[in-house]
């Protein structure tokens, strides 16, 4: 089952792009040759891109990712997570931005002693929320709260226990790159004595570079640290990386994003999956103040220029005319 959603979700997010590129070109068979429409609006998907790549960026944004484990346990087993993870700015002040970042994953966990059998279900919900510069410089970070609650439908898709610890985020932004780490740690402080306490670490850096028409290359391998496992700490440890495109259906704004990692297994210990692969649609809807916000500055530079452009314009005879007459 849970490679049918892998595939069906790979199918959708590679299809996608070709049905926005077909509305395009349909849309722009009615325009002159010379109407610069299509390029602004290229150009606003591709800073679309920027703000998507950002965890705190003021953003609306429904990502549903969907992450495929395989080679889990001596019978090689596939454990799959559909991540519907609602990303929601609210500015607290012209100066501070809060952001929620929520994920809500649907579960498949196998049963690794056997070829078969496993069960399925809603797992824990980890809400974290943000606190970030609403105009901020070159450095683009937040810290707060992140929690987990024992929202699992089963047993085995969740921890059981009620969780809280920090969250941070930074990163830069240079030209095309974008370059950064989220990173958390959660501790369980209440639940049932017969589950296991939680103590886990996640930390996730990122680096992405940015191709013409809006694609863009991928980086973004989650490290994990279960220092409460059985038989002692367990770490994942990532590498790969994908490929993304920002498009559009209609008037929509999307990011179709497709990835696979290899897991380092130390001592080839079977308990950690080999390698992963990572299917991501989300649904862009940006925020009228962020609109409004990149609206002053394109203004600000068009009328820095203009004003730069009409000095370069003044004649020389005319500078000392008025030089001479002071």
């Amino acid at each position: 089952m849970q490679q049918i959603i892998a595939v069906v979700g790979a199918v959708v997010a590679l299809s996608l792009p070709r049905i926005a590129a077909a509305e395009d070109a349909a849309a722009d068979k009615g325009r002159p040759a010379d109407e610069s429409g299509s390029d602004e609006s290229g150009k606003r998907i591709s800073d679309l891109a920027k703000s998507v790549q950002n965890p705190v960026a003021d953003l609306v944004s429904v990502p549903f990712q969907n992450n495929t484990s395989y080679n889990i346990g001596p019978y090689e087993r596939a454990q799959n997570t559909l991540n519907i993870q609602p990303v929601i700015p609210f500015r607290l002040s012209e100066k501070i931005l809060l952001v929620t970042r929520t994920i809500l994953p649907i579960v498949y966990q196998p049963d690794v002693t056997n070829t078969g059998g496993g069960s399925s279900g809603v797992g824990d919900l980890n809400p974290a929320l943000f606190l970030s510069p609403a105009k901020p410089g070159k450095l683009i970070y937040g810290i707060g709260p992140i929690f987990a609650l024992p929202t699992a439908t089963q047993r085995t898709t969740g921890s059981g226990k009620w969780c809280v610890g920090p969250a941070a985020v930074a990163l830069l932004q240079p030209g095309n790159w974008t370059l950064g780490v989220l990173a958390s740690q959660i501790w369980s402080f209440a639940g049932p004595d017969d589950r296991t306490s939680v103590s886990f670490l996640s930390i996730q850096y990122f680096v992405n570079y940015n191709l013409p028409d809006a694609w863009y290359l991928s980086s973004s391998p989650i490290i994990t640290a279960n220092f409460k496992a059985v038989g002692g700490d367990q770490w994942t440890v990532p590498f790969g990386g994908g490929v993304g495109k920002i498009f559009k259906v209609g008037k929509l704004p999307m990011n179709g994003l497709v990835q696979a990692y290899y897991n380092v297994r130390p001592n080839d210990a079977d308990t950690v999956a080999s390698w992963q692969l990572r299917i991501q649609l989300a649904f862009l809807f940006p925020s009228e103040a962020g609109k409004k916000e990149k609206k002053e500055k394109e203004k600000e530079k068009s009328d820095s220029e203009q004003a730069s452009a009409a000095r370069a314009s003044v004649p020389p005879s005319v500078t000392a005319q008025n030089s001479s007459g002071k």
